[in-house]
């Protein structure tokens, strides 16, 4: 008992120099001057999430663990829905979300090598990477502007007899046009995936009911990486009411295993050594009977401490954004002769990433980038803008297979020559927002 005394007060004594630490070290609020850089996103923290850390790295778990099991748990209550598996990266969570449509355990949906899935050009590789690495075959739809999200009115034209899923992302926090699109999946018994790693957040109003994005379909995801809504480093997550799904991402998740056991648990279904499995002698180690072909993408239990700290404060992150990106927003108003500022979708209450801008014609987006940069000031494209034109298509594109299009991607093809966006994260203060909007408008002649 002594020891333990002794333990936890060496313990409490480590936490409070730790947050100490930070209050001093970290986090010290600079005054802005003009010219400073303003990156397009960054961590957003304090003690709590370094606290949460190092009490973590004290048990010297490492693996997944009670922080693992606490953010699943808050995470899953968060986003009102039933299932929530921690993973290490927003990639590897949308690599699970499609592969466990790929099980077994999905019967006559289950998608095989050679099926389609709807999705679009303009966006982050990683959402279609597993499609194609699959086998499967990405179907591309061109997008809207100023909402930069898919045009559903090409739906029916990509639909096809091999069609099984719509996978796409709401971009940079607004969400798509979800009521069409969920019915739509449902009149052709298709699975919709949300790739939520940019819109955790955001709101989506349907049928007068309010939902977060992610939560509608039939599987979402989530990235925590550093310029995301919320950080624990790296780390992602998969969301589902499907218990099936469930089921098929945490054996995918854990090396494919049949077991259910949590690190360092043994014999949770009480019969580890009773049943038969495939061809494996009767009694084989349950532990060791593997249902699917699959990998490690664990977390580790330290970022998920981090993450249970950024999922206490995160509303507060959403609020900021949105303020940030309204007031950007105003700001740029005199430019709107030659800039399009984006639009909410309708029926949506995002939880902004960033502020897309697309430059209409006789405006140089190149040469108008480079100028804010020049003053300090961040920017990005819209990820791969078309994805069909990148490097990693030059031999898909030889051989003229393994993908189709739908139409001639004219506006996907208009964002990767004309849209670039700039960051709205918590971290930014009225007096950055007002700076970046100067730099704007005085780079146009305003």
């Amino acid at each position: 008992m002594f020891e333990n005394q002794k333990e936890e007060q060496a313990r409490e004594e480590i936490l409070a120099m730790v947050k100490e630490y930070c209050e001093t070290y970290h986090n010290v609020d600079k005054p802005f001057q003009e010219g400073d850089r303003i990156p397009y996103a960054s961590r957003y923290y304090g003690a709590e999430e370094m606290i949460n850390l190092v009490d973590s790295s004290l048990e010297f778990w490492l693996t997944a663990g009670r922080y693992t099991k606490e953010f699943e748990s808050k995470f899953a209550k968060y986003l009102n829905i039933k299932y929530c598996s921690l993973v290490n990266s927003g990639s590897s969570a949308n690599l699970l979300a499609f592969m466990a449509l790929t099980s077994p355990l999905m019967g006559d949906r289950r998608i095989l090598p050679g099926d389609e899935v709807i999705t679009v050009a303009a966006g982050f590789p990683t959402t279609i990477a597993p499609i194609i690495q699959y086998g499967a075959i990405p179907v591309f739809v061109d997008m809207n502007i100023p909402q930069y999200n898919m045009d559903v009115t090409y739906l029916e034209e990509a639909l096809s007899p091999k069609t099984k899923a719509v996978m796409i992302a709401h971009t940079l926090g607004n969400p798509w046009d979800l009521k069409y699109l969920k019915e739509f999946c449902d009149q052709h018994d298709l699975w919709l995936v949300e790739d939520n790693c940019d819109a955790l957040g955001s709101v989506y109003t349907m049928d007068g009911k309010d939902y977060l994005t992610g939560t509608i379909g039939d599987v979402g995801t989530s990235s925590f990486y550093p310029p995301h809504h919320m950080t624990m480093g790296e780390g992602g997550a998969v969301y589902t009411n499907n218990p099936l799904i469930h089921k098929a991402v945490r054996s995918l998740r854990d090396w494919g295993r049949d077991c259910i056991c949590n690190p360092g648990q043994d014999n949770q279904c009480g019969h580890r050594f009773d049943q038969q499995y495939g061809e494996l002698p009767l009694g084989y180690d349950h532990k060791y009977v593997y249902s699917h072909f699959g990998y490690n993408l664990k977390a580790t239990d330290m970022q998920a401490a981090i993450g249970c700290a950024q999922l206490e404060k995160f509303p507060t992150f959403v609020e900021k954004r949105r303020h940030n990106f309204d007031r950007l927003k105003k700001a740029l108003e005199p430019a709107k002769d030659l800039l399009i500022l984006p639009e909410p979708c309708p029926n949506s209450k995002p939880s902004w990433f960033g502020f897309l801008i697309t430059c209409k014609e006789g405006v140089d987006k190149n040469a108008l980038v480079q100028e804010i940069e020049k003053n300090g000031v961040q920017t990005r494209m819209l990820f791969a803008g078309n994805v069909v034109k990148q490097p990693c298509f030059d031999e898909m594109r030889k051989e003229r297979k393994g993908y189709r299009v739908v139409g001639d991607l004219a506006v996907t093809d208009r964002i990767m020559k004309d849209t670039f966006w700039l960051g709205v994260y918590p971290g930014m203060n009225d007096e950055k927002i007002d700076y970046m909007a100067k730099v704007i408008l005085k780079a146009l002649g305003k």
